[in-house]
């Protein structure tokens, strides 16, 4: 009978989050040295499209607003080609300009922005304006309005987690997984055989979990109103923000999504949130597994091929927070 390898987890901070990466490996220097891949590539993906970074591709885009032209290497041209697709299925909703209604919400205090404030944001959003030359070789955009800005924080974790498990499975790691601030990509079960369990945070309660998923391959993110928010008179806003009103969604406590890879299952997940009522119907209509909970508690679900369970009390190993 063969060895069951011992599990390390690895933990780091980045992407404004606590992150860890936990694989099966002989030993503990073994763990290490195939974590430090998996951290050099979320590392240089958060280098390479943090807004927060003024030599990003992305801040030098949004630089050039009203400007100029910035010229694209294939990565990047292939995440604008994602967001593309994204705002299409989305009919518009997932909408990567709409970052600028930011300025207007401050969630550390319950106070809601003005008209005159939020009317000249949301004419700034709008991808359909954008100018993409995809048949230019290197492509290359441009932001036609000065202060119009592109930002990839609506999937850009989830593309950092699928490419660091990618690299790992390229390292040979069987079993792990990668955790980016609760958005969750899974490589392979336990060493044992078993699954890892996944927890559902409830969302009006922090210390509880509202269901578990055991979790052999695929991805797991969570997206809620209950992270950054604030109440008042009685009503919760929420930083999901809707690109048409510039106001907070209601319809959802949380959209929970399970999907062969990371960056499918948060763009489902936010998109359903966007969607209010008719996120429902476009879950109901997708192939994936998920978990949703209705601005009343109201439990909807879709078991996959890795069923969720309800539970109580919470017996998840794994927490996954709203991302």
């Amino acid at each position: 009978m063969s060895k069951i390898l011992p599990v390390f987890g690895i933990e780091f901070a980045a992407m404004g989050s606590r992150c860890e990466v936990r694989i099966g490996a002989a030993n503990a220097a073994a763990a290490r040295r195939l974590a430090r891949y998996a951290v050099g590539e979320v590392r240089r993906i958060e280098t390479k499209y943090s807004r927060y970074r003024a030599d990003s591709i992305v801040s030098r885009i949004n630089a050039a607003a009203g400007i100029g032209w910035i010229d694209l290497d294939e990565e990047s041209a292939s995440l604008f080609g994602y967001a593309d697709a994204l705002f299409r299925i989305s009919g518009g909703l997932f909408d990567i300009t709409s970052g600028v209604l930011r300025r207007a919400w401050d969630f550390r205090q319950p106070k809601l922005p003005s008209s005159d404030t939020l009317q000249p944001l949301l004419g700034l959003i709008g991808w359909q304006s954008v100018q993409w030359q995809q048949e230019a070789n290197p492509q290359r955009i441009r932001l036609p309005r000065p202060g119009m800005e592109i930002d990839f924080g609506g999937f850009g974790k989830e593309y950092a987690a699928d490419r660091a498990a990618a690299i790992l499975i390229e390292h040979g790691v069987q079993f792990g997984y990668v955790n980016l601030g609760g958005d969750i990509r899974v490589m392979g079960p336990q060493p044992d055989g078993q699954a890892w369990s996944i927890g559902i945070q409830d969302p009006r309660q922090a210390d509880q979990t509202i269901a578990a998923i055991p979790v052999q391959s695929g991805a797991l993110t969570t997206s809620g109103d209950y992270e950054r928010f604030f109440e008042l008179d009685g009503v919760r806003y929420c930083h999901i923000l809707d690109p048409r009103s510039g106001l907070p969604v209601r319809a959802w406590r949380s959209v929970s999504v399970l999907a062969p890879l990371t960056i499918a299952a948060g763009s489902y997940s936010t998109i359903a949130m966007l969607k209010g009522p008719a996120g429902l119907a476009f879950l109901q209509d997708s192939d994936l597994a998920f978990l949703a909970i209705d601005e009343k508690g109201e439990i909807h679900r879709r078991d996959g091929a890795a069923p969720y369970r309800i539970i109580s009390p919470p017996s998840a190993t794994i927490v996954c927070p709203v991302i």
